[in-house]
């Protein structure tokens, strides 16, 4: 019966780890889907004129890009990586799965694969952790604050 005491701790700690790993993963994981399943749609048109459509969807992939490399940097740099690497790990996370969303939309009728929008995502990653190092140091307090509960900071 040695140990038996220890049992309860074990199984604490234990949903402890998985709480965490769902705090810092699962908002990933969401928003990875979000992106997945926005990239399965036929793509309607944005604007009548060219150009506004491509402002607006080029947009797009530049902010959902943005939102995902801050989760994946949040979930890294809660998980114990350096915060230099958890930027960089981030960026080529969120660049390998830009690459990877554009494959999937070579299956996807009404869509087709475009480098051009990696390079969107590229930019959206990149500005993602551009922001988080550079600009968020410089930020009012009220908005280092909203980042610290983030965990972002």
């Amino acid at each position: 019966m040695k140990g038996m005491g220890k049992l309860p701790k074990l199984r604490e700690e234990r949903s402890q780890l998985v709480r965490r790993v769902l705090k810092l993963w699962l908002p990933v994981i969401v928003w990875s889907l979000v992106i997945f399943f926005f990239s399965a749609r036929p793509t309607p048109r944005a604007g009548q004129l060219y150009w506004q459509e491509f402002v607006i969807k080029k947009s797009a992939h530049i902010i959902e890009y943005a939102i995902f490399t801050s989760l994946l940097y949040r979930a890294l740099k809660e998980s114990g990586v350096e915060k230099k690497e958890a930027g960089i790990y981030a960026i080529i996370l969120a660049v390998l799965y830009g690459l990877s969303d554009e494959f999937h939309q070579f299956f996807t009728p009404g869509r087709e694969p475009k480098l051009r929008d990696v390079i969107f995502d590229t930019i959206g990653a990149g500005s993602a952790v551009y922001i988080l190092w550079k600009l968020l140091p410089k930020a009012p307090k009220k908005l280092k604050v909203w980042a610290e509960k983030l965990q972002l900071t």
